[in-house]
């Protein structure tokens, strides 16, 4: 039971994307600032955002039971690991913990995650089932927040710096876009009106690689702004043709699900690009 339980939690909390939310903050930290900041602050960074990423996460796993039941039977809910009233108590420790851990920052970063909090919590309740496009793009706009807060955490302000940087997120608007082509059974069986059930495969796969070439056109504004070296160009570049190389052939191949799925773990693999350029950025 309490082995159950332990599984159930980890798959819950989706460790790998704190890499993304928390990770994407600390990197951002690193490579904005020229000295290390301390220990605390560092910890304080990674596991507040890290945490209500996870409670975001908790609080779409316990809305999306019906349609996950469909096409995602391993989450922790449809598999019974977890019952709908531990994840939400989970999905409120998580917002706790993740704001009370800001809030040891700064007000300005205490007020991001609040404002992230709750747009989190109103696109689980009812951005997600009715509103197709506007999902997706307060999906990749929240993911953008990360950059900001790094900035916020540092030197308790957002700048044209972190807001540079901010149109990175437009990949995650394509990426949420594909991956509800994959859901879209489910989604359809519970009445979600996602954009590929709304205006089809073909012109959904369109628009979500209209996202990925915007994402590479404006991935380099942070070293044409003189911000950055040139050494965070050549990795962005790198990741940019990857970017438009899968846009091409998502556009230009038949739409099946394995090809889009292809495409679609490409594009996120080629996200480490990025954050080897944060990386570099950091360290040069």
């Amino acid at each position: 039971m309490i082995k159950k339980l332990a599984i159930g939690i980890i798959t819950l909390l989706r460790l790998p994307y704190w890499m993304m939310t928390g990770g994407l903050s600390l990197l951002t930290a690193f490579a904005i600032t020229p000295t290390i900041p301390d220990a605390s602050t560092l910890i304080l960074i990674f596991f507040s955002m890290a945490c209500i990423s996870s409670a975001g996460f908790s609080i779409n796993d316990y809305f999306d039971k019906e349609s996950d039941a469909i096409i995602k039977p391993k989450r922790p809910i449809p598999s019974g690991m977890l019952s709908s009233k531990q994840v939400i108590v989970i999905s409120f420790f998580l917002f706790s913990l993740g704001l009370l851990l800001a809030f040891l920052i700064n007000w300005l970063s205490f007020t991001i995650l609040l404002v992230d909090s709750l747009l989190l919590i109103v696109y689980s309740v009812f951005v997600k089932r009715q509103s197709g496009l506007v999902a997706n793009i307060l999906v990749g706009l929240l993911g953008g927040t990360a950059f900001l807060y790094g900035e916020a955490a540092i030197f308790e302000t957002v700048s044209l710096l972190s807001l540079s940087l901010f149109p990175i997120s437009f990949g995650t608007i394509g990426g949420n876009i594909l991956r509800d082509i994959f859901s879209l059974e489910g989604d359809s069986k519970v009445g979600y009106q996602t954009l590929p059930r709304k205006i089809g495969d073909k012109k959904s796969i369109r628009l979500a690689s209209f996202f990925f070439i915007m994402t590479a056109l404006f991935a380099p504004l942070p070293f044409l702004l003189q911000f950055f070296d040139v050494y965070y160009l050549i990795f962005i570049v790198m990741w940019g043709i990857l970017l438009v190389y899968s846009s091409i052939r998502l556009q230009t191949s038949i739409p099946t699900y394995e090809y889009v799925r292809k495409y679609e773990r490409l594009i996120t693999r080629s996200m480490v690009f990025l954050l080897l350029s944060l990386v570099i950025e950091a360290v040069i």
